[in-house]
């Protein structure tokens, strides 16, 4: 079932969302994407109309870009392995519905996702 990536699942006693970059493609309207790598990664390729917001950052920038409780927000890594804690944060502040890339910035590419550069 291809929607099994939508449905909260436990991850170290916390709920987390992900999303398949096939399910991205298709969300409308298009949410608020955020790219939490490096910001010289950000600059080789991104996912088109994505935001760089580091890790480090993220629960002070993220209101600064217009988004409210309700907006939908996908967030993505290189490979999907640091983005779980990235979602909880922004959970924790009020926003409602956070994702993470499943796979990350990898499989949205493997997936035949399009990427812009910053050069």
């Amino acid at each position: 079932m291809k929607l099994l990536s939508l449905i909260p699942r436990a991850e170290h006693g916390n709920e987390s969302r992900e999303i398949a970059p096939h399910q991205l493609a298709r969300m409308k309207p298009h949410p608020l994407i955020i790219d939490a790598r490096e910001e010289r990664d950000f600059l080789l390729g991104h996912i088109e109309g994505a935001i760089h917001i580091t890790r480090k950052t993220l629960e002070s920038k993220v209101p600064g870009v217009g988004a409210t409780f309700d907006t939908p927000i996908v967030i993505y890594c290189a490979v999907g392995t640091s983005c779980a804690s990235a979602v909880e944060a922004l959970r924790r502040l009020g926003y409602q519905k956070v994702f993470s890339l499943k796979g990350g910035l990898q499989s949205w590419l493997e997936a035949g996702g399009l990427v812009e550069s910053s050069h």
